[in-house]
């Protein structure tokens, strides 16, 4: 196969030949599976030592362990002294947003990447490759651990977006707001820290609850919450002020996404409002955003979209759009009010 080396040659085969390569991706991913890097911190630098931690073959341990020193991941001593470098340092994290558990193969980070081996059934479909992959949906994979990893991953991505809902929108007028597919419950966090007269809702599946009940415990929230388990295509409470979903509309094909909107206008009915909360691609759209779009594509069938899409769904719901709010990171809040109502 070919050497990562090539990845910046000017020859077009050269060139190719590194984007087609599978086995640098796989062979991390699982040296990150096996806790490789873990064990060498830990001062085991012997193959065979590390293979007995690890319960892998020592043959094929030592194998992979050269294919990676041979692409800078480790080094390699004559004496068979094998170490760390900074690509392999990197592993060590175990946080919710650390390589080190996103790339293990038997966590959801790493499930939810070998989606990519049924991109051409989503190519040809326009449905998700994980339950082609699976077995089942991304959501019926979720047990609690998995679960628990996905909630704590929203927690970290969304520090940069989140305290800014709680800034750019008017909340003074606000009694009441049912975060729908809240998860961790990370935006209500935010929410009702920054405004104490403020109440909520967090509505989703039950493994969610136990992260955000965590949470609100934490923050001293919990006498001013509710968690509601349900899914957001059935009937929400009704008679709430504002009716949030925070960065799920791209979960979803369209069909869907919209029948979850028309659950919010109608929950939010004459008086209440509907805010959807993205973080959308800028136009043109840059690298990180078409690779997410096609995350959504093979995980759950889902899709990034521009304001416009956005309005078009919620029209279909019976919305229609009053204001949209804009914030750094490509943040925006969009609010609709029933269009019927």
């Amino acid at each position: 196969m070919p050497s990562s080396d090539t990845a910046c040659s000017p020859d077009p085969a050269s060139r190719l030949g590194s984007l087609i390569d599978l086995a640098p991706p796989l062979a991390i991913r699982v040296a990150a599976s096996l806790g490789v890097a873990d064990q060498m911190a830990a001062g085991m630098h012997d193959a065979d030592v590390i293979a007995a931690a690890v319960q892998a073959d020592p043959d094929a341990l030592a194998r992979l362990l050269r294919y990676l020193v041979h692409q800078g991941v480790f080094t390699e001593e004559p004496t068979g002294y094998f170490d760390l470098t900074e690509l392999s340092r990197l592993l060590l994290d175990r946080s919710p947003a650390g390589l080190g558990r996103r790339l293990d193969l038997e966590g959801m980070g790493g499930r939810m990447d070998l989606s990519y081996f049924g991109l051409l059934h989503s190519v040809r479909t326009g449905q998700a490759a994980y339950p082609v992959v699976h077995g089942r949906t991304l959501w019926d994979d979720l047990d609690l651990e998995r679960r628990r990893y996905l909630d704590e991953l929203m927690l970290v991505e969304g520090s940069r977006t989140l305290p800014q809902v709680a800034e750019l929108y008017d909340w003074s007028a606000v009694k009441d707001v049912v975060d729908v597919g809240g998860g961790s419950g990370g935006l209500l966090t935010h929410l009702l820290t920054r405004h104490p007269h403020l109440r909520g809702v967090l509505l989703d599946l039950p493994n969610s609850s136990a992260v955000a009940e965590q949470l609100f415990a934490e923050q001293n929230l919990t006498d001013r919450t509710q968690i509601l388990l349900g899914n957001f295509f059935e009937p929400l409470p009704a008679g709430h002020d504002v009716y949030v979903i925070a960065r799920s509309v791209t979960g979803w094909p369209d069909a869907e996404a919209t029948q979850i909107l028309t659950r919010m206008a109608e929950a939010a009915g004459e008086d209440g409002r509907v805010l959807i909360i993205e973080v959308l691609p800028p136009d043109p759209q840059v690298p990180y955003s078409t690779s997410f779009d096609l995350d959504m594509l093979v995980t759950v069938g889902g899709r990034e979209r521009t304001l416009a899409d956005l309005n078009a769904l919620a029209a279909d719901a019976g919305l229609v759009s009053t204001r949209v709010i804009r914030g750094q990171h490509a943040l925006l809040l969009m609010e609709y009010v029933c269009a019927s109502c």
